[in-house]
């Protein structure tokens, strides 16, 4: 019984100093919704990029097949909940698409890339 006893101490001990950093990290609603938000406006541009004809067809079909990838990897990402590291991930994804976009609104060659 005094083994029992001990052994439970030990791992409430071992528990207890388990530092602040190794807890789990929670992902703020307003971060999440700021993510989908994003990819929505990111779509937005493209279609209105087409629409005043800054953007190829072609260029425009590379960028929301790149739009669209993106949110499904939001949506798989989601599933779960998301981490810091999947946030990041997704952070950078959607600025380098928001690059590629300014990029080829600003080329006028008509030709992805």
């Amino acid at each position: 019984m005094r083994k029992f006893v001990l052994s439970i101490g030990l791992v409430a001990a071992a528990l207890g100093a388990v530092p602040a950093s190794a807890q789990a990290w929670r992902l703020q609603p307003n971060i999440r919704n700021q993510i989908q938000s994003d990819i929505n406006q990111l779509d937005t541009q493209i279609q209105r990029a087409t629409q005043r004809r800054t953007l190829s067809q072609r260029e425009a079909t590379g960028l929301r097949r790149d739009a669209r990838q993106l949110q499904r990897t939001y949506n798989q990402y989601g599933r779960n909940g998301l981490t810091r590291a999947e946030v990041t991930t997704l952070e950078v994804r959607i600025n380098t698409l928001r690059q590629k976009l300014r990029l080829d609104r600003r080329d006028w060659d008509g030709r992805r890339g």
